[in-house]
């Protein structure tokens, strides 16, 4: 289950990049020294069918961390302890939640070693031996996810959906929309990692002209492109985590795609909102990009309408020079074809608020937490990040070269791709995060 390719939304040419020597690559390559996402990755056919694979009922025979270089991943543990690094414990593992766990400090300075070991050239013949190619390896989830809790922080997805379905309300926004993040607590289990099928759902669904409900497989299957939020450091019960430590505690990001059965979530969800509409199955990249790698992205959020409350207040003088903003260019495409390229930068709510608010009542992070933006959708035609927006609720039917569409079919593929801007004009990639949707 390989992650693959088919577009490259970094901008870079990958004929630019080396076959032979992971070390030489572009100035322009998104997955260069600047960024090292972590990810855990097994060899082709190591975890299957062997003696240690038969004694591991955890299925994590074979699985370790690795860093992307390039279309190249380094074996972080196995480097760590050939350079006698004191971060073998961390990284050779086989899974994140070690290093997602050690804390702000350890992460900064892993980083700084591991960049150290892949731009320094005494290191390089040491390291070279662990570096391979992304096609000889299978990506794994990377970490084991704790809770997963899915908001709603984008004013354009939220306006157009209020536009859909109250085209009489004089605002489309409900009256709390400016004055907290809406989310709703998700499935952790269902949680998987790129390139893993989609089964078609089932579940009931009741159309307005129908007396009765049917149950059955979803007709209007949907996907939402979001991003993926990673939580490290863990909180106390009944202690709140302010703005100022968005930071202390989450480690990174990634691409998301919170697959919805339109029709079954608009059976069940009044009132108590989504579940089983959206529990089946949300997807996230294979790749988690830490938030330093993604410094000089940081942009201030969209103007704030509505006076915040205290603890969301991002003008406070204590967090209004540490912007939580970030300048992501997502981009979807439907089976290879550019669908809409939504700019997370004009996400109404940051990740910041939405961690703040999901421990306002007290309520504690674990490690491997994970939250999601939402729909990412920008105010234009061409930027919306959801089916029900780009068709209108079914009306407008997309036309692909392969089709119309107005929601998915079996068989349909859908990829989320994205870059942010660098240092020095650098851009940083994001791992894809893709599905295929298969007959229930």
């Amino acid at each position: 289950m390989s992650e693959h390719t088919p577009l490259d939304p970094a901008g870079s040419d990958p004929s630019a990049r080396s076959a032979g020597d992971p070390f030489a690559l572009a100035e322009s390559d998104p997955f260069g020294p600047h960024n090292l996402p972590y990810g855990v990755f097994s060899l082709a056919g190591e975890a299957e069918g062997s003696a240690r694979a038969a004694q591991d009922p955890a299925g994590d025979a074979g699985r370790r961390v690795g860093v992307r270089l390039g279309d190249h991943v380094l074996d972080a543990g196995a480097a760590a302890a050939a350079l006698g690094s004191p971060y073998v414990s961390l990284l050779a593992r086989p899974t994140l939640n070690p290093l997602l766990a050690a804390g702000r400090r350890a992460w900064s300075d892993v980083r700084r070693a591991l960049t150290a070991w892949v731009t320094i050239p005494a290191h390089r013949e040491v390291v070279r031996p662990f570096l391979h190619p992304l096609s000889e390896v299978t990506l794994h989830l990377p970490f084991e996810v704790a809770d997963y809790v899915d908001f709603y922080a984008s004013e354009h997805h939220a306006t157009h959906l209020g536009q859909i379905f109250r085209p009489d309300s004089p605002t489309p926004l409900t009256p709390n929309w400016k004055h907290l993040p809406i989310g709703y607590h998700g499935r952790a289990g269902t949680v998987v990692v790129s390139g893993t099928d989609v089964v078609r759902p089932k579940g009931q669904r009741k159309s307005p002209t129908e007396t009765a409900p049917v149950f059955g497989p979803s007709v209007r299957l949907d996907i939402e492109a979001e991003v993926g939020f990673v939580v490290g450091t863990p909180s106390e019960l009944g202690t709140p985590v302010p703005l100022a430590d968005f930071r202390e505690h989450v480690f990174g990001l990634s691409l998301l795609n919170d697959w919805s059965a339109r029709d079954i979530q608009a059976w069940e969800y009044v009132p108590l909102g989504p579940f089983l509409g959206k529990s089946f199955c949300t997807s996230v990249s294979a790749w988690i990009t830490p938030l330093e790698a993604l410094d000089a992205a940081r942009v201030t959020p969209p103007e704030r309408t509505h006076e915040l409350l205290p603890y969301l207040d991002d003008s406070a003088e204590s967090v209004a020079d540490e912007p939580a903003g970030y300048d992501l260019r997502i981009t979807v495409a439907l089976n290879g074809h550019v669908i809409s390229e939504p700019p997370f930068s004009s996400v109404y709510w940051t990740a910041a608020q939405q961690l703040a608010h999901m421990t306002a009542n007290g309520a504690s992070l674990r490690t491997g937490d994970l939250y999601g933006s939402g729909t990412v959708s920008g105010p234009s035609e061409g930027q919306y990040g959801s089916l029900i927006e780009i068709t209108w609720n079914g009306r407008d039917a997309l036309v692909l070269p392969d089709g119309k569409r107005t929601f998915l079919e079996d068989g349909d593929e859908v990829t989320l791709t994205a870059w942010a801007p660098g240092p020095d004009g650098t851009r940083v990639g994001l791992g894809e995060v893709s599905g295929r949707i298969t007959s229930a």
